[in-house]
């Protein structure tokens, strides 16, 4: 398996200033091409989640010129991959999804995506989408419906399909079901042939809310499907009054970096490390606060890319 090593996520809103502009061309915004001129180069790839632009036809053409200038700005010819969220891969309701199948299938196309990457999740619900994805139904007819669910979009989707653990943040979710989430996520990855993405907030979140906290958050780990996992995702995240929140506000925790340098050595397969949603000022660089760990996370991809950090 190639390692990339380095990887940027962006997930650029409509309208904000980390994003693309609404109006006119709906090329990204100032503030995010200060950023991409400044720090493109110290990352090996990117990924950009997408972001409806409204609710009108899901009509591939209409996201090119954004999705055009993003790409020119990182290196026209440089990996990239795609995060999707219209997927719903862990929703237990039928869904039209040859129209989204095709959307996105042109996209891969057009851009070259290495892999799409999907939270294991239910996105949406009766046609609405959620606040915050919810994890999957924890229990043996949730765990039918994921499987046959994620199967349908292998087969569909023309570039490998990841799906990443899902969030369990406390407040912005809830569980239902008690099939161990470690467990029910690596039958999905195993019986479907996916590939796995592990987001480290995401394993941390779910072991805060099952009591693993402090040097507990270690246990449990040998059931993810970890030979399977071809990315690892970090995003900020915080811990308040004792509850994990996945916040994706730019600042990594000691944590997060522990629990990858874990993990790391038992990934033989693992392309790479992503940094999903930095924050930066209007001039591009990191905000002060996100910046220490920001270059622990850094220094410890490109040790491992450099063969620092090897398989068991």
């Amino acid at each position: 398996m190639e390692k990339l090593g380095l990887g940027l996520g962006m997930d650029l809103v409509w309208g904000e200033r980390i994003g693309f502009e609404k109006t006119g061309s709906g090329r990204p915004t100032d503030q995010v091409a200060a950023f991409l001129r400044h720090n493109a180069p110290g990352y090996d790839y990117m990924f950009v989640a997408f972001q409806p632009i409204d609710y009108g036809p899901l009509a591939p053409e209409r996201y090119f010129p954004a999705y055009d200038r993003l790409f020119e700005l990182f290196g026209a010819e440089r990996p990239r991959a795609f995060h999707h969220t219209m997927l719903n891969t862990g929703s237990p309701e039928r869904y039209r999804r040859a129209e989204i199948a095709d959307f996105t299938n042109v996209l891969a196309e057009r851009y070259g995506f290495r892999w799409v990457v999907e939270d294991l999740g239910i996105w949406s619900l009766a046609g609405r989408s959620l606040p915050y994805p919810m994890p999957p139904v924890l229990t043996e007819e949730g765990l039918k419906h994921c499987v046959a669910g994620v199967a349908d979009w292998v087969e569909r989707l023309r570039a490998p399909l990841s799906v990443e653990f899902p969030g369990f943040t406390e407040g912005g979710s809830f569980l239902v079901g008690d099939l161990d989430a470690f467990t029910f996520y690596d039958t999905v990855i195993r019986e479907t042939g996916a590939l796995a993405t592990i987001d480290v907030g995401h394993i941390l979140a779910y072991q805060w809310l099952t009591g693993r906290t402090g040097p507990r958050m270690f246990e449990g780990l040998d059931a993810l499907p970890l030979d399977r996992c071809h990315e690892v995702h970090l995003s900020g995240c915080q811990i308040v009054d004792g509850r994990f929140r996945d916040l994706h506000h730019g600042v990594l925790l000691d944590e997060q970096l522990a629990l990858l340098e874990h993990l790391l050595p038992q990934m033989p397969n693992l392309t790479g490390v992503t940094y999903e949603d930095p924050k930066f000022t209007a001039d591009g660089q990191l905000v002060p606060k996100s910046r220490p760990n920001a270059e622990r996370l850094f220094a410890l991809v490109r040790s491992w890319k450099e063969g620092g950090a090897r398989a068991a």
